[in-house]
């Protein structure tokens, strides 16, 4: 089964990718922890039945003393309250600093309870069971970890970098579509930043890829994680080629600010930041990123969102330097940079495609 190591020095970590892997969890990580302790699963109202209870079962078996806890499904409990309900769940069960918080779930669940492992006891060992698109091949990888506060999205986190990842192909093939569809965001930006032929591979095979064929769907994983690890191993903390996995996100968190995080799930706000980023970055990208989104059935706008608020709260987000906003553009399909002081009538023009589609 394919394994893409994280390659960080002695905290280097690997990334199963595998159909039917989670019956495993349990001896993967007493293997990689070298011991077994307590656990905690955290899951959210969607996975804990079909694959949190699977996954306590395994850690069970493997001589773990497990405790389950499910929060809401959604944005909303990357929050305070649940993070303290997490916190609070570790004191009860006396956990100790040789426990594992063990997350199920897509991209919330893991940010969410892994900045609980990072912040219990001033830092516990972190397992992550992704559940979605999404996680696997984006969230699930590289450390990062937080909750959202109204001002904007992750403004308070850390960084703190699991001790396994166990991918389980078989949790997508019970995915909505929409939370399918809403992975493949995060599928094409890979693409534009770095890998040029995961984007053309991508276009060329929407259907088979829409389908989820198993084969196909193994291969895509395993690629995007192992150039996420590529990245997240030259530039752990962010401070300078990891910023490129940020293309679209400048765009897509303004826009989820923007609806409260209700309307738009984070792969599709993605999808609408990665059009105007290709709007910004010119050079005939933007009507071929449009193509792509929208034959993997996702938005490539968002109407009746006003710009210049858009733009404000993008003022506000942790990428802002120096007061200015960095933008993350494309010289081409594959080849990505981050961009300051770029014209003030561009950088408006490309705003202005979130609401309405610009001539292309």
């Amino acid at each position: 089964m394919p394994t893409v190591i994280v390659p960080l020095g002695p905290r280097s970590y690997p990334v199963v990718v595998a159909a039917g892997s989670l019956a495993s969890l349990g001896r993967r990580t007493r293997a990689v922890l070298g011991r077994t302790a307590f656990a905690l699963v955290v899951a959210d109202r969607n996975t804990i039945g079909p694959w949190g209870q699977p996954a306590a079962a395994s850690l069970a078996a493997a001589g773990f003393r497990v405790r389950t806890l499910c929060v809401p499904a959604g944005e909303g409990s990357k929050s305070a309250r649940h993070l303290e309900k997490i916190w609070k769940e570790l004191a009860a069960s006396r956990a100790g600093r040789d426990a594992v918080v063990v997350s199920v779930g897509g991209g919330v669940v893991g940010d969410l309870a892994g900045f609980a492992a990072a912040t219990w006891n001033r830092g516990v060992d972190l397992v992550h069971v992704p559940t979605t698109l999404l996680a696997m091949v984006d969230a699930s990888i590289g450390g990062k970890t937080g909750i959202n506060l109204p001002h904007g999205k992750n403004l308070v986190g850390a960084f703190h970098q699991h001790r396994l990842v166990l991918a389980d192909l078989d949790t997508l093939k019970t995915l909505p579509d929409r939370e399918f569809r809403s992975g493949l965001a995060e599928v094409i930006k890979y693409g534009l930043i770095g890998d040029a032929p995961l984007f053309a591979l991508l276009e060329k095979n929407t259907e088979r890829l829409l389908a989820r064929d198993p084969a196909f769907l193994q291969k895509i994983v395993a690629r995007c994680a192992s150039q996420k690890a590529r990245v997240v191993s030259r530039d752990e903390r962010e401070s300078g080629p990891r910023m490129l996995l940020n293309l679209g996100h400048t765009f897509g968190h303004a826009i989820e600010a923007a609806t409260s995080y209700r309307k738009y799930l984070h792969g599709e706000a993605v999808a609408i930041g990665l059009c105007a980023a290709a709007a910004l970055s010119g050079g005939g990208l933007e009507a071929r990123v449009r193509s792509l989104v929208s034959a993997c059935g996702l938005p490539d706008r968002a109407p009746g969102l006003d710009p210049e608020v858009l733009r404000g709260l993008a003022a506000g987000d942790k990428k802002v330097k120096a007061g200015r906003v960095r933008y993350v553009i494309c010289r081409g399909v594959g080849s990505a940079e981050v961009a300051e002081g770029l014209p003030e009538a561009r950088v408006q023009a490309a705003w202005a495609t979130i609401r309405s589609i610009s001539e292309i």
